[in-house]
């Protein structure tokens, strides 16, 4: 009921500009020259026929609360006008809004309501939605006060969509009885789903002007969850469905009982399970200033009744007049938001809502480093780091011999002795794996110089060659399965000399090979021609719903001179759409120290557009320091968001060899004039041989962080004791998190 307050008006009003606004025939050509030369005094028209037929609306609202024996004096019937007021004012102005009597309009109604001229032409034809069993049907008859609809309490009365129709105090009330739904299952979620667009089709041709929502008040308790049914109600009608949607709460007469056998209060039971309702209601819709009206209701015959013999609910509330005065403001809110053009009408929308990228988050992504596709690209400070090391090139060739212990023989041997033979170990492999990296840096810049020689005839004969055969790569791992033992057919990964590697993707909650495989892996990097290069990564998968791609395509000229300029697309899928990135960057090495790079981007998401750029510096300092700053902005029509980052990092001793290494980064993002910072720490190193640790976290100005730590040994098997003991701890945790929140609610 509160849509009129933040709803925008809708755009298309050319309907009422071209035709009769009573009739809808279309109008003279003398009319609309006439129109032409007195632009002002039609808007002036338009906007007097619309106070008008307010001030119509407000007069029915108070011939109906005379009807039902309503006070003027009620909270939400002071609600209703003031949003009455509010809705024309936004539209009309408040010059206009002066003619607007409340007590004139309260006075007229009396008047007609005593004479019976004209007749009250007021109707409401609501949609009744629920679970099976609720008491849907129930409800309708006890609003009739007679046997309208089928009842059942051991089986699903309603089979089929049908129509109520009856009369109270002179207003006509169609409810549309439907089918109740299943619980939220994955067997159900088809049933569901098919009594959904049935519904839908059949209310297509007239939107109801309120919708039902039935639950079991003494159904929900913390357990409680129908988010599923609420996500796919969301999926099937759109987000439309819950603007004119009220929370119908059936067996509203009953209390739990508290730890000590007494009943809890009354009114705090109710606002928890209401406010969980709408908890997940929210979350279906993805918007937490969606507020939904609820109200209880009692069908059974035995309920406490006042002196009138109206059935009341605990609090002494009668709910039958109570249930029609909400369904009777919701209505006219709707007919409102049709006469001042407001959107928020139960129309139905998409089958999914669409989602759109954020500024930040296409920002962040848009900063963070990007390796080109040259082909043998290292670190820009490898070379050097190499080359600066060169008197040490021959340290492995010239260590004396070593004897490789076998298992028995090491277990012979004494504790710092053992500690002394794998350090030695260590060092040797350090070495031999760095006389690698220098050997490989050395055929690289040996290439280059014969290239620009123009010595290409041992080129043309290694081109030559016999290319190598294809290599078969050792099996996957796949789930378990109900094949046989024989291993002739198995999915099988080749590696071949055309540089492309295809592999499969593999699902690990697959069953069976035919749906543990449910995607396609490819990789490709290759040089077009000297000095150009390209590469292509892509992953595809699809099931019998969706259709998923992920790829990234990029090209790159190294200019010898150091500058290196790329180009790339990337495409990736989002629900139903796609999300297409074009990006572009430049690095010059300005310095023999300093690298700067700056960058491009434009991405596409259905019919928005975002536009970013960035600049980002990398300096070194000696061989084992390295800062990164970057800046960069990303656009979409008049919104913009700003962000950077500084980075230090300190690399071990043994690098490029071991990447042990040690980050401290900061960063800033503002938009929407609100700024957020953020720190992270990340660190790679081996405590103990055998071992590798990774720690990762970072925290931010609005308290939300996250701390990450991985670790992997081939050694040190107990480790994974770590993980039984983390699942059983967080087990206890949830189980007595949840036994707390039920003393909770049923202390109230």
């Amino acid at each position: 009921m509160a849509q009129l307050e933040s709803s925008s008006p809708t755009s298309d009003t050319s309907f009422s500009s071209n035709c009769n606004q009573e009739t809808g025939s279309p109008r003279s050509l003398e009319q609309v020259a006439a129109d032409s030369h007195q632009p002002n005094h039609g808007v002036e028209v338009k906007k007097a026929n619309s106070l008008t037929k307010i001030e119509d609306l407000q007069i029915n609202f108070f011939r109906l609360l005379l009807r039902f024996g309503q006070s003027h004096d009620n909270l939400l019937v002071a609600k209703v006008l003031h949003r009455l007021h509010l809705a024309a004012a936004i539209r009309l102005g408040e010059s206009n809004l002066k003619r607007a009597k409340v007590d004139g309009a309260r006075t007229v109604a009396a008047e007609q309501e005593a004479s019976g001229v004209p007749e009250l032409n007021f109707s409401l034809r609501i949609l009744v939605l629920g679970k099976t069993g609720v008491g849907k049907s129930a409800t309708i008859n006890s609003v009739f006060d007679q046997t309208k609809a089928l009842t059942d309490a051991f089986r699903p009365a309603t089979k089929h969509i049908k129509e109520v129709v009856g009369s109270i105090n002179g207003v006509k009330l169609t409810f549309i009885d439907t089918p109740g739904f299943l619980p939220s299952s994955t067997s159900n979620l088809r049933r569901n789903r098919k009594i959904m667009l049935s519904v839908r089709r059949f209310i297509r041709k007239s939107p109801p002007d309120i919708v039902l929502f039935f639950e079991r008040l003494d159904l929900i308790n913390t357990g409680y969850c129908d988010y599923p049914l609420l996500k796919l109600m969301t999926e099937v009608f759109g987000n439309a469905i819950w603007f004119n949607t009220i929370l119908v709460m059936t067996h509203g007469s009953s209390t739990p009982e508290g730890p000590t056998g007494y009943p809890i209060s009354y009114e705090s039971y109710v606002t928890q399970c209401t406010g969980l309702m709408q908890h997940y209601i929210n979350q279906a819709v993805s918007s937490s200033k969606l507020e939904n009206p609820a109200v209880l209701v009692e069908n059974n015959p035995h309920c406490k009744k006042n002196f009138m013999g109206e059935s009341i609910l605990p609090n002494g509330q009668v709910w039958k007049s109570h249930f029609l005065l909400f369904c009777i403001c919701t209505k006219v809110l709707g007919d409102a938001n049709t006469l001042l053009e407001f959107e928020g009408g139960i129309e139905l929308g998409p089958l999914i809502t669409p989602w759109v990228p954020s500024l930040p988050h296409l920002l962040s992504s848009f900063l963070k480093h990007r390796s080109s596709p040259c082909l043998g690209e290292s670190e820009p400070d490898v070379d050097e780091i190499l080359l600066s090391d060169a008197g040490e090139e021959d340290d492995y060739d010239q260590l004396p011999p070593i004897r490789i212990l076998s298992k028995s023989q090491f277990e012979k041997l004494t504790k710092s002795q053992k500690k002394d033979y794998l350090d030695e170990l260590d060092y040797r492999e350090t070495l031999y794996l760095k006389k690698q990296l220098k050997e490989e840096s050395q055929r690289q810049r040996e290439r280059k110089l014969s290239e620009e020689e123009n010595l290409g005839e041992d080129n043309d004969s290694d081109h030559q060659q016999a290319s190598p055969e294809a290599v078969l790569l050792p099996d996957m791992a796949v789930p378990p399965s109900f094949d046989s033992d024989c291993t002739i057919h198995r999915y099988r990964c080749l590696v071949t000399s055309d540089q492309w590697l295809v592999r499969p993707v593999l699902d690990p909650q697959g069953w069976d090979h035919d749906v543990g495989f449910d995607g396609v892996n490819m990789e490709t990097a290759i040089e077009i021609r000297k000095n150009v290069y390209a590469s292509i990564t892509g992953q595809m998968s699809k099931d019998k719903q969706d259709f998923n791609i992920q790829s990234e395509c990029a090209a790159a000229y190294a200019d010898p001179r150091g500058q290196t300029y790329s180009v790339g697309l990337d495409v990736q899928s989002s629900g139903k759409g796609t999300i297409y990135t074009v990006h572009s960057n430049t690095k010059l090495k300005n310095l023999k120290q300093n690298i700067t790079g700056c960058g491009v981007s434009l991405t596409s998401f259905g019919n928005k557009y975002y536009i970013g750029t960035k600049l980002e510096d990398t300096m070194l300092v000696g061989k084992q320091l390295k800062f990164v700053v970057n800046a960069g902005q990303m656009r979409c029509s008049e919104q913009v968001a700003y962000g950077g980052s500084l980075e230090a990092t300190l690399r071990g001793g043994d690098y490029p060899v071991r990447d042990d290494r040690i980050s401290l980064s900061m960063s800033a993002l503002s938009f929407k004039k609100e700024m957020v910072l953020g720190g992270g720490f990340q660190s790679e190193f081996r405590p103990i041989r055998g071992m590798k640790m990774a720690v990762n976290a970072n925290l931010n100005s609005q308290n939300m962080g996250q701390v990450n730590i991985k670790i992997s040994s081939s050694e040190h098997i107990e480790i994974a004791l770590i993980a039984v003991f983390s699942i059983f701890k967080a087990i206890l945790h949830k189980k007595r998190t949840e036994n707390k929140s039920r003393e909770v609610l049923e202390m109230g």
